[in-house]
């Protein structure tokens, strides 16, 4: 019952938002009362912290997975993003956002976990990208990454990315093409731009 009550409760939170949704929402949507609930979790901020902890975990094995397959550095990056944007609904309802409004603590936490694992995925990314060419030998490696999480995050800023202008998977598309024109090789460049043409005939 506990982890059909962090599934269900995601799959409220990043439709309808942290704080819009409301325990009895989430007993309602179970069929269970609430206090069913409060067996498992002694209050919402800790349920909060469980669909955080089960969406970051999730997240990773993913991640993990197109890392292990992917075919260059280049798609790997955008194949990540399209994983990651499908679990977080294209983060509709700005879970991101409430969360730091109004869970700070959790949101701290896992900040603080995303850097790690952005981190070092990224860094592997970067290195992998180096000995097959399609990255220029001479970046950091470690002010690369670094800047790349920073930027990552930094795009889902509402205040300087509103969503008004900006739509959330518009926004990484630009960001990653942004990142790699930055660090490609001759051989890089032409891989992402043989994608970026084959992306877009995709979606025409």
């Amino acid at each position: 019952m506990k982890e059909k009550i962090v599934i269900k409760s995601a799959d409220l939170f990043l439709t309808y938002g942290f704080k819009s949704v409301t325990m009895d929402d989430i007993a309602n949507a179970l069929g269970i009362s609430k206090k069913t609930i409060y067996v498992y979790f002694k209050n919402k901020t800790k349920l909060v912290e469980a669909v955080a902890i089960h969406l970051f975990d999730t997240i990773c094995g993913g991640i993990d997975c197109i890392f292990e397959r992917s075919a260059n550095p280049i798609e790997e990056l955008y194949e990540v993003k399209m994983f990651v944007m499908q679990h977080l609904k294209d983060e509709k309802a700005s879970p991101q956002f409430q969360l730091k409004k109004y869970y700070v603590d959790v949101y701290e936490m896992l900040r603080f976990k995303q850097f790690e694992k952005m981190h070092e995925s990224v860094t592997r990314s970067l290195l992998h990208g180096i000995d097959t060419g399609v990255f220029r030998e001479n970046i950091n490696v470690e002010f690369i990454s670094r800047m790349y999480f920073n930027g990552m995050t930094g795009i889902k800023d509402e205040t300087i990315f509103p969503s008004t202008l900006f739509k959330m998977n518009d926004l990484m598309e630009y960001y990653l093409e942004y990142h790699l024109r930055a660090i490609v090789t001759d051989k890089g460049m032409k891989i992402l731009t043989k994608f970026i043409k084959n992306q877009t005939q995709q979606h025409a």
